[in-house]
């Protein structure tokens, strides 16, 4: 199956990896290069590479090239269409637990 390419699917695809979640709250302290992003993980360029390429496309970074050096900087825009997601839908996945919790006392109610 093809990943979505909605702009929150593609929040979320980029924040379902801990390497990234890893670089974006390094970036959350102000702009990194490549090479500081890289430095404490233990693979390859070119994978470094792919991460900062889905925060890219997510729109999570920007990245700026100056002479030799790649600079990232976090964009948080993003972040807060997911957030408002998230918020819009706690209600009713709260009301379900509570349904649910309801629900598993008159059972437990019921067989005692």
């Amino acid at each position: 199956m093809a990943p979505a390419d909605d702009e929150l699917s593609l929040v979320f695809h980029a924040l379902a990896d801990p390497t990234r979640r890893a670089m974006l709250s390094r970036l959350a302290a102000g702009p990194a290069t490549v090479g500081d992003l890289a430095e404490p993980f233990a693979m390859s360029r070119p994978a470094i590479s792919q991460h900062l390429g889905v925060l890219e496309r997510a729109g999570l970074i920007t990245r700026t090239a100056n002479a030799q050096w790649r600079t990232c900087t976090i964009r948080t825009e993003p972040l807060d269409g997911a957030s408002e997601w998230v918020d819009r839908h706690r209600g009713e996945w709260n009301e379900r637990f509570d349904l649910l919790d309801e629900h598993l006392r008159r059972m437990k109610g019921e067989s005692a």
